[in-house]
């Protein structure tokens, strides 16, 4: 859906602001709040107008959040409650974001302060902050005030200053939709907005939502027609239909019946084929083994923040080694399900380390008959700056011109 509503947009009630503040409180109380908070009752029950307005605002904001957070710093002498911050927040962004006349802006946000609970106490304060900055404008685009300090470090020892600069001037960019055409396997990149489902070629399967970066650990198994495929982490299935499309006698696993179902209905529309089951991928009692097994892990999804903008502030450096534990266990049971000869990709959407190179080369480690099989460079169509030193590919958000989703992936080979 496109986040940018039109000007007729930027006048929108207070219904919708009232639903954006929900929804922004909620895609910052926890992880995975967005996609929760977007499919609320709340959310739905809006006009489309005023829905497309509550989501663009609450995006905005995301992408904008680090910024935003300094600015409003500099003109809060004490912070008030966090359902106020949290509308001083929408407000800045429409202002600078969403380039809402000012009248409309300060007037709505404070109309919504008021409306909170024990809110009219801070409407002065409201309005004085929110007209104060239209005086001086922030700088929303800095790219030093893009990340949250803990993960820019991070990233600026992973990947060096230049890299970590690099990676937050993607932050505040609305991605590109990207398509993975049944016919040919190949990516397109479209700047289309709106509703997916009433793109030309989508209620006949011909084609299907895939980041460019997302497609690549699916090409790299190079599956031919007649193989066996496990694809372990499969919904919502995006490479389940790639390795379908390639001819593979596909087996889709996932331990969520709710996010399977989105495989099934995948299947169904493009009319590909696989068997769908429900069980968790670590402790799956069937016994068979595959010519290729692919394992995109649960991890902290860091790379995803083009489109889920709230990971880098709801993720917590705890996370990471607990994720790393699930990585281990899912990669130990990916190695028993490969045939001799038979290979295995293993990949996560996290711009962490933990979960990537020492994942793989703790594996390795301990895994004997197991090795790295090269990938070369453009493979799969992955971008050139990504190939690593060992044959492993580190895709970094900026790797492609417009911006992808942060990938680790490996190939490895059973002797």
């Amino acid at each position: 859906m496109n986040d940018t509503p039109d000007a007729n947009d930027q006048t929108a009630g207070l219904p919708a602001r009232a639903a954006a503040l929900d929804l922004l409180a909620t895609a910052l109380a926890r992880r995975a709040g967005l996609d929760e908070g977007l499919s609320h009752p709340a959310l739905a029950a809006l006009a489309p107008r005023d829905r497309a307005f509550a989501r663009a605002v609450v995006m905005a904001t995301l992408r904008h959040l680090g910024a935003i957070d300094a600015a409003l710093q500099s003109r809060l002498k004490k912070p008030p409650p966090e359902r106020i911050v949290h509308a001083l927040r929408l407000g800045v962004a429409q202002l600078f974001v969403l380039k809402t006349p000012a009248h409309a802006a300060v007037g709505a946000t404070v109309d919504l302060v008021a409306a909170q609970k024990g809110g009219q106490a801070f409407k002065g304060l409201v309005n004085a902050v929110l007209r104060g900055l239209t005086r001086e404008p922030p700088a929303l685009d800095d790219p030093d005030l893009m990340l949250p300090t803990w993960l820019a470090a991070r990233w600026r020892a992973a990947y060096g200053e230049a890299d970590a600069r690099a990676i937050a001037t993607v932050v505040p960019l609305e991605p590109a939709t990207d398509l993975t055409i049944q016919a040919t396997g190949a990516t397109e990149r479209s700047d289309r907005k709106g509703d997916v489902s009433a793109w030309e070629g989508f209620p006949d399967g011909a084609w299907w939502v895939q980041d460019a970066s997302a497609a690549v650990p699916a090409r790299l198994l190079g599956v031919k027609p007649g193989e066996t495929a496990l694809d372990m982490c499969a919904a919502p299935g995006g490479k389940t239909l790639q390795l379908a499309a390639a001819g593979a006698k596909v087996t889709a696993l996932d331990r969520s019946a709710g996010r399977i179902r989105r495989v099934s209905e995948n299947l169904a529309r493009t009319g590909l084929g696989a068997e769908v089951v429900v069980a968790d991928a670590a402790e799956w009692k069937d016994g068979r083994t595959f010519d290729a097994v692919l394992l995109d892990a649960p991890c902290s999804a860091t790379g995803t923040f083009r489109r889920h903008p709230d990971v880098l502030w709801v993720a917590s450096p705890a996370d990471i080694p607990k994720l790393a534990a699930v990585q281990a266990r899912l990669l130990d049971s990916a190695a028993r399900r490969v045939k001799p000869g038979g290979r295995l990709v293993y990949c996560v959407c996290s711009l962490e380390p933990e979960e990537g190179e020492g994942q793989v080369a703790a594996f390795l480690a301990r895994t004997p008959g197991f090795a790295l099989d090269p990938i070369a460079e453009g493979e799969g169509g992955a971008p050139a700056a990504s190939l690593r030193d060992d044959g492993a590919l580190r895709i970094l958000p900026h790797h492609r011109e417009g911006g992808t989703d942060g990938f680790y992936m490996a190939r490895l080979r059973k002797n």
